[in-house]
C-alpha cells in the first residue's frame, strides 16, 4: 500500500497539488484521473519519488519516503516497475533484450536465469516467439504489452503505469487494461494509473482518485461512479461519450 498524507507541490510559486491525501491499496488498480493541468502527472511524479512535495508524507507500506536514505530509496525503485507513456522501448534492442535490461542493470544473475524469467514474462504478455523482433516490427499494442513485460520481469511490489492506452484502439485498450488489472491480482501489487480514458475508468476502476486544479475533489470505485455529487467530477465523467450512453440505458 502507498499512503498518501496531505503532500502539496508547487512550481514557481504556484500550487500544483493541494493537500492531497489518499491511499493507493495493493491488489488493486489504482486510477489518478483528472483533466489536463489537473496535476495527475506531478502527483505520480512524486510517487516515483522524482518530484519532492512541500509538505506532508509519502510511505510505501509505512516506510515514509522523506525519511529513506540512498541506499533505501534504490531498494525501494528496484521494487517499482514502470510503463511509460510511449512505451519507451530501446529502438536497437530486440523483445527480448528491452526486457532483460533491467535484470542486467540490478541483478547479478547468470544469462540463463535472466532468459527463463524474460521468457516467462513474454509468455505472460502474450507475445511468445517474438524475442528477436525489433519494436518497429510491432504493432503499437504489442509494444506496450513488451513495456508491461519490462515492469514485471523484477517481480516488482508496485507498478506504475503513465498513460498506457494512449495511442491505441478502443479494442487494443480493453486488452492492456485487463492484462494490467490481472498481473495485478496474480502479482499482488500496487498498481496506480494514470489515465484520462473513461473507458479504463469504467474497465479496471477498483479505487479511483480524481484531481481538480490540484485538489482531490472525489474518491471511489467504478461501481459508484453514478452516485456521486461532486459537480467537477460529474462534469468530468459525462464529457465522455461512454459515460453518457451508459447513464442514458441505466436511467431508462
Amino acid at each position: 500500500m502507498i499512503t498518501v498524507e496531505n503532500i502539496t507541490k508547487s512550481f514557481d510559486g504556484i500550487l500544483v497539488l493541494k493537500d492531497i491525501s489518499t491511499k493507493f491499496h495493493k491488489g488493486k488498480t489504482n486510477l489518478i484521473i483528472g483533466q489536463s493541468g489537473s496535476g495527475k502527472t506531478v502527483l505520480l511524479k512524486c510517487l516515483l519519488g522524482l518530484f519532492l512535495p512541500e509538505s506532508g508524507e509519502i510511505s510505501f507500506n509505512g516506510i515514509f519516503l522523506n525519511n529513506m536514505n540512498n541506499k533505501e530509496r534504490r531498494k525501494l525503485r528496484q521494487e517499482m516497475g514502470i510503463v511509460f507513456q510511449g512505451s519507451a522501448l530501446f529502438d536497437s534492442m530486440t523483445v527480448e533484450e528491452n526486457i532483460m535490461f533491467p535484470m542486467r542493470m540490478f541483478t547479478k544473475k547468470s544469462y540463463k536465469e535472466m532468459l527463463n524469467r524474460v521468457n516467462e514474462v513474454i509468455e505472460r504478455v502474450n507475445l511468445s516467439n517474438s524475442n528477436s523482433k525489433m519494436p518497429s516490427e510491432l504493432s503499437g499494442g504489442m509494444q506496450k504489452r513488451v513495456a508491461i513485460a519490462r515492469a514485471i520481469v523484477m517481480n516488482p511490489n508496485y507498478l506504475f503505469c503513465d498513460e498506457p492506452n494512449s495511442g491505441l484502439d478502443p479494442q487494443t485498450s480493453i486488452v492492456i487494461d485487463n492484462l494490467i488489472q490481472e498481473i495485478t491480482k496474480e502479482y499482488d501489487m500496487t498498481t496506480v494509473i494514470n489515465t484520462h480514458d473513461m473507458n479504463s475508468v469504467m474497465e479496471i476502476g477498483e479505487n479511483i482518485i480524481f484531481l481538480n486544479n490540484g485538489e482531490k475533489e472525489w474518491e471511489g470505485s467504478n461501481k459508484n461512479i453514478f452516485r456521486a455529487k461532486n459537480k467537477a467530477f460529474i462534469k468530468f465523467v459525462y464529457s465522455s461519450e461512454i459515460l453518457k450512453k451508459a447513464k442514458q440505458i441505466l436511467t431508462k
